[in-house]
């Protein structure tokens, strides 16, 4: 019962280039006036400059300050600690374009195109804490290995009413019924039709961009939707999640309505998660290394698994990256609250779905929808990666409800960092510049969301304490 377009056919035409010629003449044939250069930031926000398209094709390589990378949320820096250095100077970066990107804008009012940079120290070193780079750096431990892995992310959100004061609750928008959504609609096929014309300009846009979109459904949660996307390579698939989410919340805007990736976006409703089905292939045969000659699980299959429900505790903080992102994982909400693990199991933290041996993999339900996609899968490749490295077992699958089970996860923000901060082998992997920056940045993010008072606060200790 999902929503689903005709095959958008190839997309060799539509986005990406191999080199920065072929990127000049692509440019030229469609008319392209703008070009937006954009890097993803520790949050997932695009960042970058705009500029004429002739300017991009002479000098694509462009400076930008290295400051962009330590931003939070809110626009402001971490403070200085023994850890965490401050660069008084705030010196550019380079960014270099990957021409294999390049896609047009189709919501600018201008004929604009987008490309999608990577991030360079001046001598040519990779910035160790930009999450793409983050990311490739993880798929190089497991080349290294001669595996490739592959992921399939589904995309979960939130249509809501404008919302232009943040003192007032979210509600759903008005459908072409005139009327707003009332009650759970899991899977309803007339109430995904309700926003017809915004799903036509999302497919719309998608295909624009070269973006492959494989079912839409409409979730638990009121005006809460998901979209599925085909599975491939990583750093692929955290592109267009990126660029997915820039595109939902453009049209949504179009319609005169927000969406929202928001974890926990309305009190009393489903949060929204970002699931990541993980598979491994080996480079040499291409065949997939959780599946056997039998066609039975491998011993990489359930290390993979151990990997994972050993160390997704200590990389919550990049999967439920805000404070709002715990209020999601509560028991019976539809959100794990530990990492067990079973088969077509959607109460457990690691689902192992119904499949052929050759499309064996595990479902991480852990991330929530506001984690930066780059950041989030590779924290879940990692810890897989562990797992086959130092041979992990897991437990025993989960039959029957999980939710009852012991939390397994950090309740907080501040417990998922501490959690990151003393996992060796998470510094080891991701680097102590990158680990001591991203504690900063959240630290930072927390005691800013400590200078509100919420209604709650109001509500029962105003008068009662």
């Amino acid at each position: 019962m999902a929503k689903k377009k005709k095959s958008q056919g190839s997309t060799a035409d539509l986005r990406g280039v191999a080199d920065k010629s072929a990127a000049a003449a692509w440019l030229e044939d469609r008319g392209l006036e703008d070009i937006e250069c954009i890097v993803p930031d520790i949050a997932g926000v695009a960042r970058g400059k705009m500029m004429p398209v002739a300017k991009f094709v002479d000098a694509p390589v462009m400076s930008i300050p290295g400051s962009i990378f330590t931003q939070t949320i809110t626009g402001e820096y971490p403070d200085d600690d023994d850890d965490f250095q401050v660069d008084d100077a705030d010196g550019d970066i380079r960014l270099i374009p990957d021409y294999s990107t390049l896609a047009v804008v189709p919501w600018a009012s201008d004929p604009t195109a987008q490309i999608i940079h990577d991030a360079y120290h001046q001598d040519g070193r990779p910035v160790e804490i930009a999450p793409r780079q983050l990311l490739r750096r993880i798929i190089d431990l497991y080349e290294k290995k001669g595996w490739k892995p592959i992921v399939a992310p589904e995309l979960e959100f939130y249509l809501v009413e404008r919302n232009q004061d943040p003192d007032y609750p979210l509600k759903p928008p008005i459908g072409r019924s005139g009327r707003p959504e009332s009650g759970r609609q899991s899977y309803s096929i007339a109430a995904v039709n309700e926003f017809d014309d915004l799903f036509d300009d999302i497919y719309d846009f998608s295909e624009t961009q070269g973006l492959e979109i494989d079912t839409l459904i409409h979730e638990e949660g009121v005006a809460q939707m998901e979209i599925n996307l085909r599975h491939g390579d990583p750093l692929a698939l955290a592109d267009q999640v990126f660029l997915f989410k820039r595109t939902i919340r453009e049209a949504a805007v179009r319609h005169n309505m927000y969406a929202t990736f928001m974890a926990k976006p309305i009190a009393g409703e489903p949060g929204s998660a970002m699931h990541i089905h993980q598979s491994i292939v080996d480079v040499e045969t291409g065949q997939n290394i959780f599946s056997g000659p039998d066609g039975g699980p491998t011993r990489e299959f359930f290390h993979f698994i151990g990997g994972q429900q050993k160390f997704l505790p200590a990389v919550m903080c990049m999967l439920a990256p805000y404070v709002n992102s715990y209020r999601r994982l509560m028991r019976k909400s539809a959100a794990p609250v530990n990492v067990h693990w079973g088969y077509d199991n959607r109460t457990v933290g690691l689902r192992v779905p119904n499949s052929s041996p050759a499309a064996r993999r595990v479902e991480n339900r852990v991330p929530s929808s506001d984690a930066n996609p780059y950041l989030a899968i590779a924290a879940s490749l990692a810890c897989g990666w562990i797992g086959m490295i130092q041979g992990l077992n897991p437990g025993d699958p989960v039959e029957g409800s999980a939710y009852d089970l012991d939390f397994g996860l950090p309740r907080g923000l501040l417990e998922a960092v501490a959690l990151f901060e003393e996992s060796d082998e998470m510094i080891d992997i991701f680097g102590k510049s990158f680990s001591s920056t991203y504690r900063a940045i959240k630290q930072a993010e927390f005691e800013t969301f400590m200078r509100v008072i919420s209604p709650w606060e109001r509500e029962f200790l105003l008068l009662n304490v």
